[in-house]
């Protein structure tokens, strides 16, 4: 009995570990997965703080404005005088990646989550096969990411 609680606990864990992690990536992913509708143009990087950078944006959806300074993570890896193609997060000024970089770099917060859930699996629930899997799909995913953000 007791092995079968601490099973269901684990495989508990695991999936709230799982489903963290598509939350968390979902807050930006959603804007650049589902673009229609929304502000697309380009940034151009003029400055970058602890945590942010900044830069003017150009429009190049039908609808959108121009504006002298939009936000964006400070994990865009870009230098100064850098123009990322962007999309405008609807009633901001902030601004999330667009195109593959965008995509790949929003779902990061799933490949921690998919390593991170690989242990439990492989710890306590001894499920190893489920577990390489899981870890092969974060490494893959967060591969991605860094690859297409450095090139």
């Amino acid at each position: 009995m007791l092995s079968y609680t601490r099973r269901a606990a684990m495989a508990v864990v695991a999936l709230l570990i799982l489903i963290a992690g598509v939350r968390a990536s979902w807050a930006s992913a959603q804007h650049v997965m589902l673009t229609k509708g929304r502000e697309r143009g380009t940034m151009t990087v003029t400055r970058c703080t602890d945590g942010t950078c900044a830069g003017p944006y150009a429009p190049l959806s039908p609808g959108s404005q121009p504006r002298a300074r939009v936000v964006i993570d400070r994990s865009i890896a870009e230098k100064k005088g850098a123009r990322i193609p962007v999309v405008v997060k609807p009633g901001s000024d902030e601004v999330v990646r667009s195109g593959a970089a965008g995509f790949f770099h929003a779902w990061v917060p799933l490949g921690g989550a998919l390593l991170l859930a690989a242990v439990v699996i492989a710890g306590g629930l001894r499920l190893t096969r489920w577990a390489w899997v899981t870890a092969a799909t974060g490494v893959a995913l967060l591969s991605a990411a860094f690859a297409t953000l450095t090139w």
